[in-house]
């Protein structure tokens, strides 16, 4: 991690931003990244929910062990295995299991399934790491807010500043843990490296204020993103209003 981008982040963002919640990061390592390994849930327990320590400025790491969530550990790339009946699970259900209902039948979640990628995390932990936490050795794979929609507009637009196809951002269908975890890390591996805005999980919901969903950006577009911020909007009257009613 290069100090002077962390360091340079952290003015910007005062400056721009006030005093809003500063990003989590992530990444995949062989190590611990000098992080506190995190408990080994005894019950099924939302990651979701766990980062809000990260969140607090707690650096945790997090192997296939200490995460008992079956969806998280599929979208974390630690398992390929799905709980007997999935495709009722997540649609309408069965006999045996009450259904979610996020897609309108077994068939859909089966087709929904064959598209989905798993990430290389055998044999890896992933380390969680608040900005200002991040230190020389770290070498974070995605950077993750949590915002209100202010924040979220302003993130937004900096994320397409430099583009002029208009989808410089995505919100892909998943879990929580999808959308800032699996999808970011994907997007850090692709030419195009899109931001993922997410957190419409509604079972994820409950681990956040009513008015916070998360936009998540590979490190490489968020560098890029950092180099930029001073010629943006971000320096017109019209953020400046925006700033104003920032808490």
């Amino acid at each position: 991690m290069d100090i002077k981008t962390k360091e340079k982040f952290l003015a910007l963002w005062k400056k721009y931003f006030k005093n809003a919640e500063l990003p989590i990061t992530f990444y995949y390592t062989e190590g611990d990244g000098g992080a506190i390994w995190a408990e080994k849930p005894k019950v099924r327990s939302c990651l979701i929910c766990e980062l809000a320590k990260v969140r607090n400025g707690r650096s945790l790491v997090y192997n296939a062990e200490r995460i008992r969530c079956a969806g998280a550990k599929r979208y974390l790339g630690y398992s390929e295995k799905m709980r007997p009946g999935f495709e009722y699970f997540l649609s309408c259900g069965n006999e045996e299991t009450e259904g979610e209902r996020y897609l309108r039948s077994p068939e859909l979640v089966k087709e929904f399934m064959k598209i989905q990628q798993t990430l290389p995390a055998d044999g890896k932990n992933i380390v969680f790491k608040r900005w200002d936490n991040l230190s020389e050795k770290d070498d974070p794979d995605a950077v993750i807010f949590f915002v209100k929609p202010d924040l979220l507009s302003g993130l937004f637009t900096l994320a397409n500043f430099d583009q002029s196809e208009p989808n410089g951002t995505f919100t892909p269908f998943g879990a929580g843990c999808g959308s800032i975890i699996h999808y970011p890390y994907l997007e850090s591996r692709s030419e195009r490296q899109r931001a993922v805005i997410g957190m419409f999980d509604p079972s994820a919901r409950p681990c956040v204020p009513e008015d916070t969903l998360t936009f998540a950006v590979p490190m490489k577009r968020f560098e890029k993103m950092i180099s930029y911020m001073e010629e943006s909007f971000l320096i017109t009257e019209t953020w400046r209003t925006i700033r104003k009613r920032l808490t």
